[in-house]
């Protein structure tokens, strides 16, 4: 099942290429608004699922008519792993298990717009991931038992502002609008293998990204089994899952992105610079072929180097 808000924040069965308003169905799930209404409606979902089923087969709107809004509006946890693939094999062993949080008001959803804020970064960044959303609280789980804690996927990004001083993954990833989410939130029955999807990334028509979930350092059950060894996670928390950092390139003003990972829909998003800062559009992997590290310096704007 896809489940998405729509317009107003009404929620919606997506069918097709049509939305069906199932929100009269889950007027009594306790919420005050749509991210506790989501949030509360995955932690009953067992109970709501046959009637959502059962409306899925109307008529619905075309989803051409109606303006989508992000699956999971605020969610209460977006823990995101860090260095978590492979890179295609380039690396020789995995990197330490790690990850950080960003702030639930980072979230956006399709046709929104992520705004590059006025300060120095090196370069501003947009990372392609599959995201797992969390069905139950969970605490101290075991691998083994890891995957009955998903409820469902989402396509996820996640905005770094790179190179402030001083480093620190806080003011580098929590940025407002650094996280745009959607364009739905996809059971995980949708779904049949989590760890083998393909994940690509365009910017402004260019592919950029393209790399498969089963590049994974540390695969979706261990990282739930470590990130709930510290604290826990609750229904409609979101768990990013790492990004493959070869094809990363510039963010800028007037780009519009596009995200999908197989099953999940295609995200799309807009940015926004006041400052029409530039950067070259080559990727890391570009530069490493050159034998360049890191990404490509800023040229043009507020804080470029010769500025």
């Amino acid at each position: 099942m896809k489940l998405a808000f729509f317009d107003d924040f009404r929620l919606g069965v997506v069918s097709g290429d049509r939305i069906v308003d199932v929100s009269a169905l889950v007027r009594d799930v306790p919420h005050t608004g749509p991210g506790d209404l989501i949030s509360n409606l995955i932690e009953r979902f067992a109970e709501y699922r046959p009637r959502l089923e059962g409306a899925a087969s109307g008529s619905g709107i075309p989803l051409s008519q109606v303006r989508l809004r992000p699956p999971l509006p605020k969610p209460g946890n977006i823990v995101c792993m860090a260095v978590n693939y492979m890179e295609n094999g380039t690396l020789e062993k995995p990197a330490p298990i790690n990850a950080f949080h960003k702030a639930p008001t980072a979230i956006i959803g399709p046709g929104d717009t992520m705004v590059l804020p006025d300060v120095p970064a090196t370069i501003f960044e947009g990372e392609a991931e599959m995201a797992l959303v969390i069905g139950r609280r969970a605490s101290h789980v075991p691998a083994a038992q890891a995957m009955d804690y998903v409820f469902g996927y989402v396509n996820f990004i996640d905005g770094s502002a790179r190179g402030l001083p001083p480093q620190s993954f806080f003011h580098m990833k929590s940025r407002d609008t650094f996280a745009p989410i959607g364009p739905y939130l996809v059971t995980k029955d949708e779904i049949a293998d989590p760890q083998k999807l393909p994940i690509k990334l365009w910017v402004n028509g260019t592919l950029k990204q393209d790399f498969n979930t089963d590049d994974m350092a540390h695969n979706i059950a261990r990282c739930i089994e470590w990130v709930t060894s510290i604290h826990t996670l609750l229904p409609g928390d979101i768990l990013a899952t790492g990004t493959n950092h070869r094809g990363l390139s510039s963010f800028m003003d007037g780009d519009t992105v596009e995200l999908e990972t197989q099953g999940l829909g295609r995200l799309r998003f807009g940015v926004r610079d006041e400052l029409k800062r530039t950067w070259s559009r080559e990727t890391r992997q570009d530069r490493k072929e050159k034998g360049q590290d890191g990404p490509t310096p800023q040229l043009t704007g507020r804080y470029a180097p010769n500025a």
